[in-house]
């Protein structure tokens, strides 16, 4: 069985780079760019917004205000740094598919489809996230 030309790699549709910069960024940067916003949105929600445990009496951060951090840190930098601190960090950038800036109503958008979850699990032949799909962003390697 032959794979169709337009979906011999994750990107090519779109006019990307197989490897390198520009390319797709792959599954595994992206998860562990996510896992460094949320460690951070904890540590300034348990820093900042801490409560004792009623019954043990033990420090736990505030998960509402750890989750509105970890938003307002999307929604901020994306615009801003082109992508969150993870991002960013994880050499990676956020940007239109057609290529530019994503501007400011985009990352509010994909930032509140990212907190359902699901629409960022579930991918394209792109290895694009629903969340990205329906704002017509694209994670890429800088």
């Amino acid at each position: 069985m032959t794979v169709p030309v337009e979906n011999e790699y994750p990107g090519q549709r779109l006019g990307l780079p197989r490897e390198g910069r520009g390319s797709i960024a792959r599954p595994g940067r992206r998860i562990a760019a996510l896992l460094i916003d949320v460690a951070c949105a904890g540590l300034i929600g348990f820093a900042f917004f801490s409560a004792p445990d009623p019954v043990t009496g033990v420090p736990f951060a505030n998960p509402i205000a750890t989750n509105l951090i970890f938003f307002l840190v999307q929604i901020v930098f994306i615009p801003l740094i082109g992508g969150s601190p993870g991002h960013r960090l994880l050499g990676m950038r956020l940007e239109l598919a057609s290529g530019g800036w994503v501007g400011v109503w985009r990352p509010i958008i994909r930032t509140l489809l990212l907190g359902l979850i699901i629409p960022a699990v579930v991918c394209d032949a792109d290895q694009r996230g629903l969340h990205d799909k329906a704002v017509g962003t694209v994670l890429v390697r800088s």
